[in-house]
């Protein structure tokens, strides 16, 4: 009787595990149904360039003054759609661009590796296929900005000033004793299996911006959940982070030129180490060398822009008045 009894528990084993393939095989299926039925219904809202046999989204608001390149932090879904409030003040005063990196927002994804050189040459194709002329402003955010100091060095005549908001620079590794973060490979996984969908109907508070009611309309929050289930921690995303050491070490011997106007957007610190480091003093060092330059600080959060658009766009167009690299 065992072996009867062992092989009946078998079977019923084997069809637990058969059932839960199929239903995973469903959600996979029309999640890939969905997506490809979104993608038809809500176009990008700028235009397509071609960019090493792929497309990248570029949006433009604006038509004066300073040329303004803003740049996504790491796993921001959507930079488009996240940086829309701070996108549309600065774009009263300048013209204002959001390129979306491959595996961002409406861009393709690509089988390009996520080295900082590779990051910041398909940032400047991406400009010069939609005819966006510089000198540039650079505005990154989080991760960006250790691929604006790269473009910065790189192609110095090309870049009139960087604004930063609570940007990630190579030096603080070292500066702070810490280990560089990364994603795990599994998390590419998250997108394609529906799981990041089924995120956005159970917990759509964890993908939206932390802002006051009406920052955001209903159609942008509607269309970030949308992204967020088709690009949320992709593969261009985690091998982005897992690279990230190595765009460290590419860059860690990189400062701001002194020449080169500098602003930067942090929080307020409420976090010292034991040896009196915090994120203010921190950038205080990377800019003391900068002859131009600004450090302010805001109450918030990592995303900054999400609550002090109208301040930071304020400040960005009063820095880059005075500044001398101003056109």
């Amino acid at each position: 009787m065992r072996p009867k009894r062992k092989f009946k528990f078998t079977r019923i084993i084997r069809n637990v595990l058969l059932f839960i393939g199929a239903i995973l095989l469903v959600i996979v299926s029309g999640n890939g149904v969905i997506t490809r039925y979104e993608h038809k219904q809500y176009p990008a809202w700028g235009q397509y360039v071609e960019v090493k046999g792929k497309k990248m989204h570029v949006y433009t608001k604006g038509t004066k003054g300073n040329t303004i390149v803003m740049l996504p932090g790491l796993g921001t879904a959507a930079p488009v759609l996240d940086f829309e409030p701070l996108l549309n003040e600065l774009a009263k005063q300048n013209k204002v661009v959001v390129v979306e990196p491959f595996g961002y927002g409406w861009s393709d994804l690509t089988n390009e590796e996520r080295t900082v050189d590779n990051m910041v040459e398909e940032l400047r194709s991406a400009l010069q296929q939609a005819n966006i002329q510089g000198p540039y402003t650079l505005l990154p955010h989080s991760v960006s900005g250790i691929y604006s100091m790269y473009y910065a060095h790189k192609y110095p005549d090309e870049i009139q000033a960087i604004a930063g908001i609570d940007i990630t620079l190579p030096q603080a590794v070292d500066y702070f004793n810490e280990s560089v973060p990364e994603l795990p490979v599994y998390m590419r996984l998250i997108a394609p299996s529906g799981l990041a969908r089924l995120a956005t109907y159970i917990a759509p508070s964890d993908v939206l911006p932390i802002a006051d009611e009406g920052t955001y309309s209903d159609e942008n929050k509607k269309l970030t959940k949308m992204i967020t289930a088709w690009k949320a921690y992709n593969t261009n995303v985690v091998s982005e982070s897992r690279e990230l050491k190595n765009n460290i070490s590419t860059t860690k011997a990189l400062t701001f030129p002194p020449n080169l106007p500098v602003m930067i957007f942090t929080t307020e610190t409420d976090k010292v180490n034991k040896d009196g480091r915090s994120n203010i003093t921190f950038y205080e060092e990377q800019l003391k060398n900068v002859h131009s330059h600004q450090l302010i600080t805001f109450k918030g959060h990592h995303y900054l822009h999400w609550t002090q658009y109208k301040e930071i766009a304020k400040d960005v167009n009063a820095f880059l008045s005075a500044s001398p690299a101003s056109p």
